[in-house]
């Protein structure tokens, strides 16, 4: 498979690359990058044919978007696709007075979640301000899970399926975006969100991957019969499904448990019967969907987006995933590659 392989993007007249370039790392996520290297990443991926793009008003505070805009502004407009988020509104304000964390010397802005129909239409009117584009392709409504939200996400949930769908669904009938969808870190919301409007498509972080697979119990064949389209980021579990289980290996931004650990260790087993990088059946894997056309992955050097892009081209059997499925290390009914 090649990085620059175009797919439809479900029911959309969207065209994307199977590979996604994530942005949240250019915002500055836990550590900070210069504005070289950030420029140098996203023009590397273009010169890889990589043409999808992901961001979001949270990443570095609007940081990611700044950057990302001015990485892309002098590329024909109709050659990429930029995928943002609503959910989120940013201020300015004095850097003295603005408390970054994770992010690290993000741009000057706070910000505050707002779900209501103005709050979702300035947020896409900054986002473009800010990309200084003059579209954006799709937009997902931004962290309405239970793991951002915890006990307000049922609350917040009917807000963003009142407020932010109006909003989204008339910028979709004027032709102001192409698609819109929720991107969060659980199936289940993404699965409610689909059985109650009528999205476009889905950014799910982390739950469709080689340790998990349970979207395909009800959430991913819904997609498929709706024609909705699943972006899909952390395939690597935050971590273990590139290093391995190793000791201090990171799952869900957690220390790995012990199961997860020898689940880990096994498929590795596997791997290496085969000659096959872990990383590289994580990442081949989640686009084998047919809902799945794409799968995002942020990258903190070019290195690192060399090392990614390598492995979403490297061969793999079929007796490799004949394998893992055999020792029940991956469900029976999970789509693989060809």
């Amino acid at each position: 498979m090649k990085p620059s392989e175009k797919r439809k993007f479900g029911r959309s007249n969207i065209e994307v690359t199977a590979f996604a370039f994530g942005t949240a790392p250019i915002g500055n996520f836990q550590r900070e990058i210069s504005e070289a290297v950030a420029d140098e990443m996203v023009q590397h991926a273009w010169n890889a044919g990589v043409r999808f793009y992901d961001t979001a008003p949270m990443y570095g505070h609007g940081l990611s978007e700044l950057r990302l805009g001015q990485a892309l502004r002098w590329k024909r407009r109709d050659e990429f696709v930029v995928a943002s988020k609503v959910g989120r509104v940013l201020h300015p304000a004095r850097r003295a007075d603005i408390d970054f964390a994770p992010w690290v010397n993000a741009a000057p802005n706070t910000m505050s979640f707002d779900y209501s129909y103005d709050g979702t239409m300035r947020a896409f009117e900054d986002s473009l301000q800010r990309l200084a584009l003059e579209r954006i392709d799709m937009l997902f409504i931004h962290d309405i899970d239970r793991f951002t939200r915890g006990d307000d996400q049922p609350e917040v949930f009917r807000q963003a399926m009142d407020g932010c769908w109006r909003a989204l669904e008339r910028l979709r009938s004027e032709g102001a975006v192409k698609a819109i969808g929720v991107g969060v870190n659980e199936w289940e919301v993404c699965h409610e969100a689909l059985k109650q409007r009528d999205f476009d498509c889905f950014l799910l972080a982390g739950r469709y991957t080689l340790l998990e697979q349970e979207a395909l119990d009800g959430f991913l064949p819904l997609c498929q019969e709706r024609g909705a389209a699943v972006l899909v980021g952390g395939g690597f579990n935050s971590g273990i499904l590139a290093t391995g289980a190793i000791p201090g290996a990171k799952y869900n931004y957690a220390p790995a448990p012990a199961a997860v650990m020898e689940k880990v260790a096994r498929i590795e087993a596997v791997c290496r019967d085969h000659k096959v990088p872990l990383a590289a059946a994580a990442l081949q894997f989640v686009v084998a969907h047919p809902a799945i056309p794409a799968f995002c992955a942020g990258t903190r050097t070019v290195e690192q987006l060399d090392q990614n892009l390598e492995w979403f081209s490297h061969p793999i059997p079929s007796d490799f995933w004949a394998e893992l499925k055999s020792k029940q290390l991956l469900r029976e009914d999970a789509p693989v590659p060809a």
